[in-house]
Parts: structure tokens; sequence; C-alpha cells
């Protein structure tokens, strides 16, 4: 249901940690699951403190865009930042979906830190059986 399109994905992950925050015209990479469950194609993003109006899900034909932005909490100004670890900037993720994924009944979800989106599986796409009529007479072939 999901077409890699890049053989250099976790490359770019391990590039895009060591060069620092992302930005809106150069955003990090984000983590993610993807699987079938049942009727639905799931897809599964980690953005652990992402408000959720700092999301944006776009499909365009059958292009998936999921963009989000960790911004910086606000602090005091007598607070010495010994260690920061956890990555602020702008995540993006292209994902493009197979035809056979109903696009137009996308369901986004987020709870603690992680967004799941449901694809329903297209109508067309599912499996069916196809009865097969026989006729009850003997037929005779002649040549």
């Amino acid at each position: 249901m999901l077409m890699r399109t890049d053989p250099f994905r976790e490359l770019d992950r391990l590039t895009q940690q060591l060069m620092g925050p992302g930005t809106w015209s150069r955003p990090a990479a984000m983590p993610m699951d993807a699987y079938r469950d049942g009727d639905d194609y799931v897809v599964v993003f980690d953005l652990p403190g992402v408000a959720p109006d700092a999301i944006d899900v776009d499909v365009e034909r059958n292009m998936l865009t999921v963009k989000a932005e960790r911004r910086p909490v606000p602090r005091a100004d007598a607070i010495q930042m010994e260690l920061a670890e956890r990555p602020l900037g702008v995540f993006s993720r292209q994902i493009v979906l197979a035809d056979t994924l109903d696009t137009e009944r996308i369901r986004a979800d987020y709870d603690a830190g992680v967004l799941t989106l449901r694809i329903p599986i297209a109508e067309r796409a599912k499996p069916r059986r196809i009865s097969v009529n026989g006729s009850a007479g003997t037929r005779e072939i002649s040549g």
C-alpha cells in the first residue's frame, strides 16, 4: 500500500540529526510506522512535544504530506540550560500512497505525541469472489 521512493532515507535521517533543527525550507525527518489493519492502512508518526495545532496533514492526489513544528518552551530569563538534546524546528514526511487507498476518507488522531492516520482501502481493491455460471446441458462439438 505504501510505495517507497527514497532508498537513502536512513542516511538522510542521520545527516539531518547532525545538521541541527529543521526549518520550513529544510525540514527534518520524523519516524513512522506503516501497516495494514483489516480494511484500513495505518500510518503512525512519533511527534512528542508537538502541539496538535502545529501539525499539518495534506493529501494531493496520492501524495500524503505530514508537517509538524516543535516550538521551544518559553523559559524564564533566570534559567540556564545545561543540556538540550530534544530537537526543535520543523519535521516533515512525504509518502506516495497506492491507488488502492481511499484518500477521501482519511482519519487523523493525535494522542500522547503520536499521530495516527487511518486510510481505508478502496472497495475496488478488496478481494471479491466471482461466481462462475455453467450450462446444465452438454454440447456437441462438430468440426
